[in-house]
C-alpha cells in the first residue's frame, strides 16, 4: 500500500489496472506467453517537439503518476471482464490468475515537478520486467501529459502578468471533472495564487477564492439590492460582479454600498479601458482600497497587453484558455523502449528517431545562475562537469517510493526559481529562441552504430 503523502485524484485508486490501451495488455500477455516476462527493459518518456509559440515546458503531474503507479492493480471485476473479451480468448487460465496479483515492481527516475524542460530530454526513466514496463505506458503518458500542458500554459500566463496575481477559474471548462482537479494543481505549482475549485482547494491545500454569479444579480429587483444583500451575507470578502447590465454603472453602485466591497470584477468588454474608468470612479468615492479583478477568456497575450496598457487591474481570473490550452491543446509526449537486457534499442521512423540506452540529463548554468544548456548523456557516463546538475532522481525503487514526495509549496517554489533562471529570450511569449539541448558523444556513437546495424 502506498504511503499517505501521495495524493491520488482518482475516485478508486485501488482499481487502475485497466486504465490503459488494449495493446498494452495484449503485449503484456504476449511477453508472458513467449517466456519474456523476466527480461529487463528500460523505457523513457520525453517530448518530441514543443507546441507552437512555446520555448519551454514545465514538468508536472509526477506526484499523482508515481503514487498511483505504486498501487496499480487489477480488480477482480476487471480480470473477469478481460477473460470474456475476444482479444484474450485462448490464453491460459494462469494468465488471468497472474493479473490478480500483478503489480509494478520496477525502478523509476524522474525530473522533479516544477522543473522547466525541453524537447528530446528524458523526463521519466522506467526500468522493470518487460511486461510491467509495457503495461504502464498509457497510464504514465495520460498522468503526465495534461498536467504538464496546463502547467506550461500557466507559467506563460504568470510571466505575462508581470507580478499581478492570477486565479484559476477553469473547473466548468475543463474536459471532465477530474481534469479540473489536475488543472488546478498544475496552475498553482506554476505560480497561480488561488483557485475557485472547492474540492481541489480542500484536497491540495490551495487557497480558495470566488466572486458571485450574474444570476445573483438577476435574481433581485435591482442591481443595488443584489450588491447590498451580497455584502450583508459575505461581509468578510465581498467581490461584486459589476458587468451584468452596464459595467460603469455597476461600479458606481458598488462604490456606494455599505459595508464596502473588497473588490469588483469586470468579466467582459474592453478590460483595460473599463478598469481605468472603474479606478477613477472608485477613487472619487473614497474607495481606493477596492481592488479590480478582471476575467473573460484571458490568455497570455491578453495579459501581456493589459500589463503593457498600464491597466489598473489587481488580479485576473483565468478559466477556459488555461484548462484547455486552446492554442496548443496537446503535447507530443511519448514513451519509448531504449534498452532491453542491457542492449540499446532505437526507433528509426522518419521524424521519430530515438536515442538508445538509459539516460541522465544535466543542466548547466552560467556564473549568474542562468541556465545555458542541457546535456543528455548515458546514465552510466561520469558527470560531464563538476557544476552540472543531474536532473533525473529516483522516485520508485522496486515499485516502492524511494523518497517522500515534495510538498506542493516546495514544487511551486522550485518552479518560480526555474522560471527566473531561464534566459530572457526563452521566456518571451513570441520568441523563436531555441534552448540548447545536446547529446553526449557516447550517446551519438551508440545511436549511429545501432542505426547502421538496423539499416544494414
Amino acid at each position: 500500500m502506498t504511503p499517505e503523502p501521495f495524493v491520488s485524484l482518482w475516485p478508486d485508486p485501488e482499481a487502475l489496472g485497466t486504465v490503459t490501451d488494449l495493446y498494452e495488455l495484449t503485449m503484456l500477455a504476449g511477453y508472458l506467453a513467449e517466456g519474456m516476462g523476466s527480461k529487463s527493459a528500460t523505457f523513457e518518456i520525453f517530448v518530441r517537439r514543443l507546441p507552437p509559440d512555446r520555448s519551454f515546458l514545465v514538468f508536472a503531474g509526477l506526484e499523482q503518476a508515481i503514487g498511483d503507479l505504486a498501487r496499480l492493480a487489477f480488480s477482480s471485476e476487471q480480470v473477469e471482464a478481460m477473460r470474456r473479451w475476444p482479444a484474450f480468448q485462448g490464453l491460459p487460465a494462469t494468465f488471468f490468475e497472474t493479473l490478480r496479483r500483478f503489480r509494478f515492481e520496477g525502478d523509476v527516475f524522474a525530473i522533479p515537478e516544477g522543473t522547466v524542460v525541453f524537447p528530446g530530454e528524458t523526463l521519466v526513466r522506467v526500468t522493470a520486467p518487460l511486461p510491467q514496463a509495457q503495461w504502464v505506458e498509457t497510464f504514465l503518458l495520460a498522468s503526465l501529459g495534461y498536467p504538464t500542458l496546463v502547467a506550461s500554459k500557466a507559467a506563460r500566463m504568470v510571466l505575462a502578468a508581470r507580478g499581478k496575481p492570477l486565479f484559476e477559474f477553469g473547473a466548468r471548462r475543463a474536459h471532465g471533472p477530474q481534469a479540473g482537479l489536475l488543472a488546478t494543481r498544475s496552475a498553482y505549482l506554476a505560480g497561480f495564487e488561488a483557485t475557485s475549485h472547492v474540492e481541489a482547494a480542500r484536497r491540495l491545500g490551495i487557497p480558495c477564492v470566488g466572486t458571485m454569479a450574474h444570476s445573483w444579480v438577476q435574481s433581485f429587483a435591482t442591481e443595488a439590492e443584489a450588491f447590498e444583500a451580497y455584502s450583508r451575507v459575505f461581509p468578510a470578502s465581498t467581490t461584486l460582479l459589476v458587468d451584468t447590465y452596464e459595467t460603469l454603472e455597476g461600479v458606481r453602485l458598488a462604490a456606494r454600498i455599505a459595508p464596502p466591497s473588497s473588490a469588483v470584477r469586470i468579466d467582459s468588454g474592453d478590460l483595460a479601458e473599463l478598469a481605468k474608468k472603474a479606478r477613477l470612479i472608485l477613487d472619487e468615492h473614497g474607495r481606493g482600497d477596492v481592488r479590480i479583478i478582471a476575467s473573460g477568456d484571458l490568455d497570455e497575450s491578453a495579459l501581456e497587453d493589459l500589463a503593457a496598457a498600464g491597466a489598473p487591474i489587481d488580479g485576473c481570473g483565468i478559466g477556459t484558455e488555461l484548462v484547455t490550452s486552446r492554442d496548443a491543446p496537446a503535447l507530443s509526449m511519448v514513451y519509448k523502449l531504449v534498452e532491453l537486457e542491457g542492449a540499446g534499442r532505437v526507433k528509426l521512423s522518419p521524424g521519430k528517431k530515438t536515442y538508445p540506452m538509459a539516460k541522465q540529463v544535466y543542466r548547466r548554468r552560467d556564473a549568474s545562475g542562468r541556465f545555458v544548456g542541457d546535456l543528455v548523456a548515458r546514465a552510466d557516463e561520469p558527470t560531464p562537469d563538476q557544476g552540472d546538475e543531474p536532473l533525473l532522481v529516483p522516485v520508485l525503487r522496486g515499485g516502492e517510493p524511494a523518497r517522500r514526495p515534495p510538498g506542493l509549496e516546495e514544487i511551486r517554489a522550485r518552479c518560480r526559481d526555474q522560471l527566473a533562471a531561464l534566459p530572457e529570450a526563452v521566456k518571451a511569449l513570441r520568441s523563436e529562441a531555441v534552448y540548447p539541448v545536446s547529446y553526449s558523444d557516447r550517446l551519438e556513437a551508440d545511436a549511429e552504430r545501432l542505426m547502421r546495424q538496423r539499416s544494414g
